[in-house]
């Protein structure tokens, strides 16, 4: 994570004018983001608990990056009024093993969620919920916590929760703090609900809180709300990698997938109809926030938990090293914390920068160890492990793969290995296909170089460097 700052941005909560004064670093394309040295004035415990700023967390569900134009509102809020990370991604492009990691800030051969099946495996007490609760925040989850969680269990360390079980769009079943009920109407709406009530309590209960809110979109099987269910979506083209005319270069069970382009772009429809309500859902979040005076000093972050294929490379779901799948939308805004400005940080970033950046925010040292980085601080990395793994009853592929991602590259592995009933990953482990790609040139990702490429090549190209890193990530 890099060296702490003394007092990090609660000193510039507490001086800001001095802190202007002296001029501290900003974050790269934002507005200032002052870190006061430790000439700071020290600041009282509950001067500082009255600073630290409330954390809403939006996570959507199977959301592509490039599904914007219906989250309009979202947008000019969170991305108009605050920062888009450009390069977004996702550590794992599953449901369970995405949020694990958005809540631990590990990667999940660390966390050890490789799976859907696995959410067990989470340490709960290494949490960002935990670490938040044990600071005096007051925490609330709305939606979708972890896949096949018990509807009779309550999610460790929420004391105010309604968790959604099993996920679905109408008529969703809830455990509301205990009591589990069906609620007719639709699910995000639901949600909406929940959460707005939650953050009401914020003009009475003086504690500052953690907001977790997980609408079920844009999941298949893609339901949108009747308001919603004809409403126009741009047409769309499509992409050329959903009409990729020779797949000879790619692994096998590509070379067999035969989605269509006619079934992507029906796809593409029905999941932004779905995020035209998490759009309707965001809106009335921020203006509750604004209606109880909580808007500028709550830490707003929004993201996808993995993205999804609409027919690249014949494919119509995620799990796959491919830019659709690993590619997320992600916003933040913070105004007390300098990030209202509207500005594109063009770092490399994933979900697992997160619960670093949600604990610096708040001040707190986390006692388990992180995998994130701190957005709020300066730096960048220059390259991202991408991680799945094939559950080992699961007759489907992908194997299990992982990926040496930058900015302009991507070097990927597919493994003989698999998860076995406890989670943990059995094979052999031996390299069974390899893909290279130059995303500026190759954006869509329609030719892989390493097809009968020489060993002079691909050691021009880097790949035993960049295959060296990666394996030197899987293990870290």
């Amino acid at each position: 994570m890099g060296a702490r700052v003394q007092l990090g941005r609660r000193g510039f909560l507490a001086g800001a004018t001095a802190a202007a004064a002296v001029g501290a670093g900003c974050m790269p394309g934002s507005r200032q983001l002052l870190e006061v040295q430790a000439e700071a004035r020290p600041i009282q415990e509950e001067e500082r608990a009255a600073k630290r700023p409330n954390v809403l967390l939006i996570v959507t569900d199977d959301h592509p990056k490039h599904a914007a134009w219906a989250l309009r509102k979202t947008r000019k809020w969170l991305a108009k009024g605050g920062v888009e990370y450009v390069h977004g991604h996702t550590t794992t492009p599953l449901c369970a093993p995405a949020r694990a990691s958005i809540f631990s800030g590990r990667y999940a051969h660390n966390h050890g969620v490789r799976d859907n099946h696995q959410k067990l495996l989470l340490d709960q007490d290494a949490t960002i919920q935990r670490h938040l609760r044990d600071a005096g925040y007051r925490n609330g989850m709305f939606g979708k916590f972890l896949n096949e969680w018990r509807i009779a269990s309550p999610p460790e360390h929420f004391e105010d929760f309604a968790v959604l079980s099993p996920v679905g769009y109408v008529d969703g079943r809830f455990n509301h703090n205990g009591k589990v009920a069906k609620l007719p109407g639709y699910t995000t709406h639901r949600i909406r609900d929940f959460a707005r009530d939650f953050i009401r309590k914020g003009e009475t209960d003086s504690r500052p809180w953690f907001a977790y809110v997980a609408p079920y979109a844009s999941h298949a099987p893609f339901t949108p709300e009747e308001r919603y269910e004809n409403a126009r979506v741009p047409a769309w083209s499509g992409r050329p990698s959903m009409s990729e005319a020779d797949q000879r270069d790619k692994p096998a069970y590509l070379r067999e997938a035969d989605v269509s382009k006619t079934r992507g772009q029906t796809i593409r429809r029905q999941q932004m109809r779905t995020l035209m309500s998490v759009d309707d859902m965001v809106q009335a979040l921020r203006d509750e926030l604004k209606a109880t005076g909580q808007l500028d000093n709550t830490l707003v972050i929004f993201i996808g938990d993995n993205g999804f294929l609409w027919a690249d490379h014949g494919w119509a779901r995620k799990s796959v090293p491919y830019r659709p799948a690993i590619e997320v939308p992600f916003y933040l805004s913070w105004p007390t914390g300098g990030l209202a400005s509207g500005t594109k940080d063009r770092r490399l970033v994933a979900n697992i920068d997160i619960s670093a950046t949600v604990l610096d925010a708040a001040g707190i040292r986390p006692r388990t160890p992180q995998d994130g980085r701190s957005l709020l601080r300066r730096g960048s990395r220059d390259h991202l492990l991408v991680e799945f793994w094939r559950r080992g009853v699961d007759p489907r592929l992908p194997h299990s793969w992982a990926s040496y991602v930058t900015k302009t590259e991507q070097y990927t592995e597919y493994y003989d290995l698999r998860t076995d009933a406890s989670g943990k990953p059995v094979g052999s482990g031996k390299v069974l296909f390899r893909e290279y790609y130059d995303l500026v040139k190759d954006p869509y990702q329609l030719v892989n170089k390493l097809h009968e490429a020489s060993r002079a090549q691909e050691k021009a190209w880097g790949i035993p460097a960049m295959a060296s890193r990666l394996s030197a990530s899987r293990t870290v």
